[in-house]
């Protein structure tokens, strides 16, 4: 039987990490979100923007960007975050520096941070950070989306079952797939590493499956700040079979990506 995820915790702010491919959906849905909780008058959490790229002309038609970003070389941050205020009459805030646990968790109060990033420094600096991480990432045709609120395997060990069916702790992404935090195996023969922008281009990465994950970010997180059952803890999308999978809160899922220890 299924669990409930129960942080016990009032999110204050919201924090996307990345605006890029899935990172810029993902802040048009958050933004959605925030917008109609403050017009149905209920505490609305603050967002802030983190990324540090500027708008490359690859970046246009994938991603939220027009042309004239691009010849300016617009921080991507900046643009998303004043789009949206214009759009929607919002008070987001933006930061065009790398995100560090330290210097952007800890001044924020309870906070959700969504990771969108594609490389193992930036999965490491989320993994250090407060409050609940929401880690997405994504390859050729699919990707996995992971809440969780704690990196310690043996705090996590001691949860498994949770009480009560409800579990005050959930597996971050970098305990579930610990490889996220490490540097991927160099190729056979050294190769210029691509990024998503690049491999859409090449025609090896699908257009839309960043939208797919965004949905999927968006909806842990509309359920987190509406304060409805979060009964799974990873989902798994595939669009060459249309489908998205999730794993239940339960002891043979949670064990079986956090090993009891001897």
């Amino acid at each position: 039987m299924s669990g409930m995820f129960d942080p016990n915790t009032h999110i204050q702010t919201v924090v996307i990490v990345g605006c890029g491919g899935t990172g810029a959906q993902v802040a048009r849905i958050v933004a959605r979100l925030l917008y109609d909780m403050r017009r149905a008058r209920l505490h609305t959490p603050n967002l802030l923007l983190i990324d540090p790229d500027h708008v490359e002309e690859k970046n246009v038609g994938r991603q939220l960007f027009t042309p004239a970003d691009a010849a300016l070389k617009l921080p991507k941050a900046e643009v998303v975050g004043k789009r949206l205020n214009m759009a929607l009459g919002m008070d987001i805030a933006w930061c065009v520096e790398p995100f560090n646990a330290e210097k952007h968790g800890s001044r924020y109060g309870s906070q959700l941070v969504i990771g969108c990033v594609d490389n193992h420094l930036a999965r490491r600096e989320l993994h250090a950070a407060k409050g609940i991480l929401i880690g997405a990432g994504n390859y050729r045709d699919g990707g996995q989306v992971i809440i969780g609120n704690t990196g310690d395997a043996d705090l996590m060990r001691r949860h498994l079952d949770g009480k009560d069916g409800k579990y005050a702790y959930l597996p971050k992404e970098g305990l579930v797939f610990p490889s996220l935090l490490e540097p991927e195996a160099p190729a056979p023969e050294p190769q210029p590493a691509l990024s998503c922008a690049e491999l859409v281009l090449r025609g090896e990465q699908d257009v839309l499956v960043n939208d797919w994950i965004a949905c999927v970010v968006g909806q842990y997180t509309a359920a987190l700040l509406r304060r409805q059952p979060i009964r799974t803890f990873a989902s798994f999308v595939s669009l060459d079979g249309m489908s998205i999978r999730s794993l239940p809160i339960c002891r043979e899922e949670l064990s079986a990506y956090v090993p009891e220890g001897t």
